[in-house]
């Protein structure tokens, strides 16, 4: 049985054996514990930590562990209605609500029930993560001297030089500021390059927890519509024109969700329309190292094209590795770069040390290597059997485009489809999709739905998952 699934196994039988006991009453030991469950010491020490964190045990060193006292209740029941008057009344100073939405972000946060396909999920499944190879650097990392210590504030040296190489060929460490992931970075840079009020460009549709983001921060995203070839540099220039943005954010690779990529001849063009605005570009290079087996050579980044400080560029390595390894990079140039250093240091102050060695350790490591070529291989198979599978069980499959990078594809869906409908009844169908609509900062031209082939244990479940949104659509649409 896997380690983790023991340990939760165990604390739940250990909660329902608590009634047993009176407050202060002692439980088994250890050894009683292991012999009585056929568990490793490993096991009972942490199902004790967690119901210890839960407020439901109590250690104490050479005596064993104990049922903990029970809480008092509260003296009386709280009011907090105040709280909707107060909340409701925050808006900026042009009258932009501070309300935040966090649903489409939650979407691929949250783990599905159990028995349901997360074709809905942002990160790797756990077998394709390289948690042997991260323990491994952790467990490295821990024995560095002086790892417990303070960082600078920018990012440990070495780690800031590998991710300036990653970056550009003319990029230096001096450039780059270490960040605690993507999420973080688009945070900082959306709060130094613009007010609260004002305006901020974004493709449509786009990353929901950038839009989450930019209105958090009191910003008003203007969307500007994105094909096959990126975003429409003609749009842009008239976004920019129409609005008098300062920053555009986008992804011109792989970007989520359609999985385009920003065509080559488009490349000048966005960083050209933008330099005659006065405005930044923050390219949000989330998808680089996962890139598929088949993709072939890929472009460099607008930042490696960019010698004037147009681009602010965020990259994380997240995706690729676990999400807990929260560890990613702002890289800019000019009087820009002190800004953000600032935004960055009052809200985070640094990266913790250990994470940041420990990534060194990894991505200096042969499996970092290894990692990468897997990965690959992985997410093309399980595309392949996606498109396949959708292709063959759909009708009408709606797939304009399949990456050669990314983790998702995006689904149209027949016109007219109630598509929050058809999420629900996926969902009672044992498969959890992702919504299009928050995808859109305005009203979405057509119903989609983005999908999911890393998150899923294997091929064979991504197939099911399919069968299963079939018998969704199917009852939505009164088919069958």
């Amino acid at each position: 049985m896997h380690e983790r699934s023991s340990v939760a196994e165990l604390a739940d039988s250990l909660k329902r054996e608590l009634n047993h006991y009176s407050p202060g009453g002692k439980l088994p030991s250890s050894r009683e514990l292991i012999e009585r469950y056929r568990v490793s010491p490993v096991t009972v020490s942490r199902a004790l930590a967690r119901l210890t964190a839960e407020g439901l045990v109590v250690t104490r060193p050479g005596a064993g562990a104990f049922r903990a006292p029970e809480r008092p209740a509260p003296a009386r029941a709280g009011d907090t209605s105040w709280q909707e008057v107060t909340l409701s009344a925050e808006t900026t100073a042009d009258g932009v609500p501070r309300a935040v939405d966090a649903s489409g972000v939650l979407i691929t946060l949250a783990a599905p029930p159990p028995g349901v396909i997360e074709l809905n999920g942002g990160y790797l499944h756990p077998t394709l993560q390289p948690e042997a190879a991260m323990a491994a650097a952790l467990a490295r990392a821990g024995r560095r001297p002086g790892v417990w210590g303070r960082p600078p504030v920018d990012g440990l040296p070495e780690l800031r030089e590998w991710f300036a190489r990653a970056v550009a060929p003319t990029s230096t460490a001096a450039e780059i500021l270490v960040t605690a992931g993507g999420q973080s970075a688009l945070t900082t840079a959306l709060r130094a390059l613009a007010p609260p009020g004002a305006p901020v460009l974004v493709e449509s549709p786009t990353y929901p927890g950038m839009l989450a983001i930019a209105r958090a921060a009191g910003l008003r995203p203007v969307p500007v519509p994105v094909d096959p070839d990126g975003v429409r540099p003609d749009l842009l220039a008239a976004a920019f024109r129409a609005s008098g943005a300062k920053v555009f954010v986008c992804q011109p690779l792989f970007q989520n969700p359609t999985g385009a990529v920003l065509a080559p001849d488009r490349r000048p063009e966005v960083l050209r329309i933008a330099r005659e605005a006065g405005a930044f570009v923050v390219e949000d290079d989330f998808a680089r190292r996962m890139v598929h087996a088949d993709a072939g050579p890929l472009p460099p980044t607008l930042a490696a094209d960019d010698p004037d400080g147009v681009v602010v560029h965020v990259c994380s390595l997240t995706k690729v590795t676990s999400p807990s390894l929260r560890v990613g990079a702002l890289a800019a140039r000019g009087p820009v770069l002190e800004r953000l250093r600032a935004i960055h240091v009052v809200d985070t102050f640094f990266v913790p040390r250990p994470l940041q060695e420990a990534t060194l350790e990894l991505v200096g490591s042969v499996a970092w290597h290894r990692q990468l070529r897997s990965v690959a291989a992985e997410l093309k198979t399980r595309r392949d059997t996606l498109t396949a599978a959708l292709r063959t069980t759909l009708p009408e499959p709606g797939l304009a485009h399949i990456p050669a990078g990314g983790y998702h594809l995006w689904l149209r869906l027949p016109d007219g489809t109630d598509e929050a409908a058809v999420v629900a009844a996926a969902l009672r169908a044992g498969v959890a999709v992702a919504p299009g609509r928050p995808y859109f900062g305005a009203e979405p031209p057509a119903p989609h739905l983005r999908l999911s082939f890393a998150a899923p244990a294997g091929p064979a479940e991504i197939t099911e998952g399919v069968r299963r949104l079939r018998t969704a659509c199917d009852e939505v649409l009164g088919r069958g």
